[in-house]
């Protein structure tokens, strides 16, 4: 259920999916006595929602099943890897709610063993050194409908291959000039199985181990054995593998490893209006169409959080769209109701108004202030109550405002009367405009008989609205954040079709003079608030303080965008 507590994921109940069923079975019939997982992203960008379907599946599953899950880091690309990438991805899984115990590795953990398993291959006949430039391994590899050639240097005898090995070790070659291939099938109709590169020579510092080494494993390698030596029952991928398992097996078979884990793939978590791959949100980064990794429009987890999504909802939101084989596209519709289910429980209220238009009440004393109360949640009076200071000159919406009203609009207009939120009936009698003939100023008058939660404050009118008094008023930044696409599938396009074209250029809307309650003071970055009749906001965690208040609109109090999304169902 949302609202709970976010470090009690394992508490959450899932559907019974063909992963769960096929881990049940396997302790049932003693294939395993305990399961053990693993989530193994790449530190070379943020995580971002796909990743946090394999999380809870991962961590979900050990936890319901009293195992336990892995946090490796695989860090075998150092031109492309960065500390600050482990940090984030570390920070985001704890922060969706999961805890590794002991249980965080790195497959640089392991490379003197996975380095020792490349030596046994080649010792068995296994694995040669390749000379083939990258271009021509390619061409050597076929295609679809072709099958592929053999190197000229795959006969090498055991004894040059370990020696070429030890001299790519010690950094003798330059990049690119040998690799190290695993002997198996050229003719495979499966291209993965068509001699697969196990090592290459990358001259890159590494991270976490200097420049000790100068060859690096290949992501299939190094996954396999980081697997089996952490003892993993169950290596859990998304479909894209699929066709990397028979590598997988072949490895497993050929190696003396300690575990013999099982791979089982199910389909990635496809979000409508966003792209996630990688490359694509790196590049919109360096092209500055969105601010950096935790840009509140991305697809990250670190930017959802910086967004205000709850962890607990996005959670809530993985376990909806369910586990299975089936690609398919998710709404972002589904994302936001779970986000708006949770606040609706969690945020306290408040009032703000984003565009302001002043309110002059001309019968209400000058400099006179009063406190009216105000709920600070509807549905939890343990929130308790706030004092909102009310006087003569306040703010309201503009569009709360129209003086050619349509048709049903029971707002404010010329001759009528709406209610104040906590205060009273006002009455319009008049509009001031500037020069250019736009409102600068409503003239109103108050009945002082109305005031909400007295006796005799029973007289009904149409129209309620939000308000701030114009003299206690705090004034903060609002950032209005919209779907980061105008299209479902961005990258979905033709071939010449630059997914950067279906940008959405409303994505982002500032309102600079946002007017905020006084009571908004005390809020610190991070909290959340439902701002009365707009929507559910965040003070940013990065850039609000209290004398620069900066909000993050997190979602809408409704769903704006349904019918498009149905309109748009593939």
């Amino acid at each position: 259920m949302s609202g709970t507590d976010p470090t009690s994921s394992a508490a959450e109940a899932p559907g019974r999916d063909f992963i769960r069923q096929i881990v049940a079975d396997d302790l049932a019939s003693g294939r395993h006595r305990e399961i053990v997982t693993r989530f193994p992203p790449e530190p070379n960008g943020y995580l971002h929602i796909g990743h946090a379907k394999s999380i809870c599946l991962n961590f979900g599953i050990a936890a319901e099943t009293g195992g336990r899950c892995f946090l490796r880091l695989d860090d075998t690309n150092p031109l492309k890897e960065d500390q600050s990438y482990v940090d984030s991805i570390i920070d985001s899984v704890h922060w969706l709610g999961f805890d590794w115990a002991d249980r965080l590795t790195h497959a640089s953990d392991y490379f003197p063993k996975i380095h020792a398993c490349a030596l046994q291959l080649i010792e068995a006949g296994t694995a040669y050194v390749d000379s083939l430039t990258p271009e021509q391994i390619r061409e050597y590899r076929g295609t679809l409908k072709a099958p592929g050639r053999e190197s000229p240097h795959r006969n090498r005898s055991v004894a040059e291959n370990l020696d070429l090995f030890e001299r790519m070790r010690r950094g003798e070659f330059a990049d690119g000039q040998h690799v190290l291939r695993a002997r198996i099938d050229m003719a495979s109709p499966n291209i993965n199985l068509r001699d697969p590169v196990l090592y290459r020579i990358r001259r890159a510092v590494h991270q976490r181990t200097g420049d000790t080494w100068c060859i690096y494993p290949m992501y299939d390698f190094a996954h396999t054995i980081s697997d089996a030596l952490e003892g993993i029952s169950h290596s859990l991928c998304t479909l894209e593998f699929e066709d990397h398992r028979p590598l997988y097996e072949w490895l497993l078979a050929q190696l003396p490893l300690p575990a013999k884990p099982r791979q089982i793939e199910f389909s990635r978590l496809n979000l409508a209006f966003t792209v996630t791959s990688k490359r694509k949100l790196a590049e919109l980064i360096e092209l500055g169409h969105v601010s950096g990794w935790d840009d509140p429009r991305m697809p990250t987890i670190a930017g959802m959080r910086r967004r205000g999504y709850p962890p607990a909802a996005l959670r809530d939101f993985v376990q909806r769209t369910g586990v299975t084989k089936k690609e398919h596209l998710i709404q972002m519709s589904l994302l936001e109701n779970c986000v708006r289910e949770d606040l609706n429980v969690q945020a306290p209220r408040a009032m703000a108004v984003l565009q302001p238009l002043k309110i002059v009440l001309l019968n209400y004393p000058e400099g006179q202030t009063e406190m009216l109360r105000g709920v600070n949640h509807p549905d939890r009076p343990e929130l308790g109550e706030r004092e909102i200071p009310f006087g003569r000159e306040l703010w309201i919406e503009q569009d709360d405002f129209a003086e050619n009203p349509p048709k049903k609009f029971f707002r404010l207009q010329p001759g009528g009367e709406v209610r104040l939120r906590y205060g009273y009936i006002i009455k319009c009698v008049a509009v001031i405009k500037d020069a250019a003939g736009q409102v600068t100023e409503v003239h109103c008058n108050y009945d002082p008989d109305t005031r909400s939660g007295l006796s005799g404050a029973e007289r009904k009118v149409k129209g309620t609205i939000h308000w701030v008094s114009a003299a206690h008023a705090i004034a903060a930044q609002v950032r209005l954040y919209d779907r980061l696409f105008s299209v479902p599938r961005p990258d979905a396009g033709a071939d010449d079709q630059d997914f950067k074209s279906f940008l959405n250029p409303g994505s982002l809307q500032l309102a600079a003079n946002c007017q905020l309650e006084p009571a908004l003071q005390a809020t610190a970055p991070g909290d959340v608030l439902q701002f009365e009749r707009l929507g559910y906001f965040v003070a940013d965690r990065c850039e609000h303080s209290a004398t620069r208040p900066v909000y993050n609109r997190i979602v809408t109090l409704r769903d704006s965008w349904a019918k498009l999304e149905e309109a748009t169902q593939p």
